[in-house]
């Protein structure tokens, strides 16, 4: 009986030392896989921003702005953005002062887009697009590049000297969770 309860350990205490040994190698990735899953999703995202760009319905909310001297200020990523609707666009700066021409501390122009070209560029998996905006506050040119990543960031020049630097992240306008201000 002792023997028939000894070896009902072992045979036990066996099996339960292998699962747990084979369950902690199966959730070890190693570094080449981790590599290879990464990649695959870079590319999937990059297939997909071509669809989201060219349909032109996305958003580059805001994380930063940042003037011609390079210096940078955090911000709201729902009150500053660029949002691209067909031929329509906006742009806005904004801060929870609620100070400013429309009425969420800054500058909202919005207006039609008046040119649109995307450049791609496999090798980065990246985009550049360029287009420009008339609105009835100015004419603005925008430069932005887009990473597969969805990291963006986008460089504004008006008729005046100068210029401002959105860098954020690109979201579908289905997924922005931005609030428009007053436009003048």
């Amino acid at each position: 009986m002792k023997l028939y309860i000894g070896s009902l350990f072992l045979v036990v205490a066996g099996l339960c030392g292998l699962t747990s040994y084979s369950f902690s190698q199966d959730a070890k990735l190693t570094r080449q896989e981790r590599k290879d899953i990464k990649n695959a999703q870079l590319m999937a995202n990059y297939y997909a921003l071509d669809s989201v760009l060219n349909a032109r319905a996305f958003v580059l909310e805001a994380d930063y702005l940042q003037n011609r001297y390079g210096e940078k200020i955090l911000v709201s990523s729902n009150l500053n953005f660029i949002k691209v609707v067909e031929s329509n666009g906006v742009l806005q700066t904004g801060s929870y002062s609620g100070f400013g021409y429309n009425g969420v501390g800054g500058v909202t122009a919005e207006g039609k887009i008046q040119s649109w070209k995307i450049y791609k560029n496999p090798k980065k998996l990246s985009y550049t697009v360029h287009f420009s905006i008339q609105s009835s506050i100015g004419h603005y040119d925008i430069l932005m590049n887009v990473s597969a990543n969805t990291r963006a960031s986008a460089t504004i020049t008006g008729l005046g000297p100068g210029n401002l630097t959105w860098e954020g992240h690109l979201v579908t306008l289905y997924n922005s969770r931005v609030f428009k201000g007053q436009t003048i």
